[in-house]
């Protein structure tokens, strides 16, 4: 696996592949909600297979005060640590830019994996595209 820093423009087709067959095709997400105008202020992370093929992405809105977003990984590629290597990643530029803590809006079935990286719940259940959800914030 490896992961690289993503151009929204260049990478948009490996981008939006991977986030339409997680979020769109499996989880039923509306199409239209998918790709929002905070994509190209977001910095971009790709996770690659051992052929180059994308398989997991993730997003930093730096501008929202650190929101972690879009984090995907193909049904396929899930258990071997793309999530979390795609996430140190985030941390690691979002020290750099010197934020103090990051925050996310986590699916209820996604935060015993924030939780394992260190996220701790801060809001009660939320409705988002249909999805309960939770805030989730990590100290940098």
């Amino acid at each position: 696996m490896n992961i690289a820093a993503a151009d929204f423009e260049r990478d948009y087709a490996s981008l939006h592949a991977v986030r339409f067959a997680v979020f769109v095709d499996e989880q039923k997400i509306p199409s239209d909600l998918e790709m929002d105008d905070r994509d190209a202020e977001c910095h971009h992370w790709l996770a690659t297979d051992e052929r180059g093929d994308a398989i997991g992405t993730v997003r930093l809105d730096v501008g929202a005060h650190g929101k972690v977003g879009r984090l995907a990984v193909l049904a396929r590629a899930r258990g071997h640590g793309v999530g979390r290597a795609l996430m140190l990643h985030v941390h690691e530029l979002a020290r750099a830019r010197g934020l103090a803590r990051v925050w996310c809006h986590a699916q209820i079935s996604a935060a015993p994996f924030y939780e394992k990286l260190g996220y701790r719940i801060a809001s009660e259940a939320f409705e988002e595209a249909g999805i309960e959800h939770v805030r989730m914030e990590f100290e940098l």
